[in-house]
């Protein structure tokens, strides 16, 4: 068994005690993180698979108060954002840089352009200029549905709108719906391939 099996069993089930039922946890504190859960867990799953290497890139923070309880710990305190942080997620797949940003909104008829910061759509678009891989990945939880936005769709978009969001015919038009599975949890390589072909 691999070690994706393994975690995904140790994590969601009742594994070795068995009853094999899948354990229900309702943790209030990471409401609104469905789908970076998703996207970590399917992104272990490649990984482990060797498929592509892909990592939520850490929020680059300064810490400037520091308690020492004792010799062995220290407690952050007080710390701040040092730099905006571009985009959540980067790697490699199949030679190629991968960069995205990863978004879930309540709302059901369009995705509002304030959850994107221009610094990250820039970001995208100095990937997609430089030939790398960029897109947005957008769930609307209310209507459980995920939509891949390539970076050009999502750049010509705004160039040519004045619209402050991005309604969901947009994305039923030009983005490519990333159905849910088992594992991986979000499989949202397949649809890269779909979209690039051979690479």
């Amino acid at each position: 068994m691999d070690t994706y099996s393994i975690i995904w069993m140790v994590k969601f089930m009742n594994y070795p005690t068995g009853t094999g039922k899948v354990k229900k946890q309702t943790n209030y504190a990471n409401r609104g993180m469905g789908l970076e859960h998703d996207l970590n867990d399917s992104n272990l799953y490649y990984l482990d698979h060797d498929k592509a290497i892909i990592y939520k890139k850490p929020t680059p923070i300064t810490i400037s108060k520091v308690d020492y309880p004792s010799r062995l710990e220290a407690v952050i305190k007080e710390a701040y954002f040092k730099t905006p942080s571009t985009t959540d997620y980067n790697g490699i797949y199949r030679g190629k840089y991968i960069d995205f940003e990863a978004k879930e909104t309540k709302n059901k008829t369009s995705f509002s352009l304030r959850n994107i910061h221009p610094h990250q759509i820039q970001h995208l678009r100095n990937i997609y200029n430089h030939k790398g891989i960029a897109f947005l990945i957008v769930r609307f939880t209310s209507l459980n549905e995920t939509y891949l936005l390539m970076a050009n769709d999502l750049i010509e978009f705004i160039e040519s709108n004045k619209r402050e969001s991005i309604p969901i015919s947009f994305f039923k038009e030009k983005a490519h719906q990333v159905k849910e599975g088992y594992i991986p949890r979000v499989d949202y390589l397949k649809v890269i391939d779909q979209i690039i072909g051979g690479i």
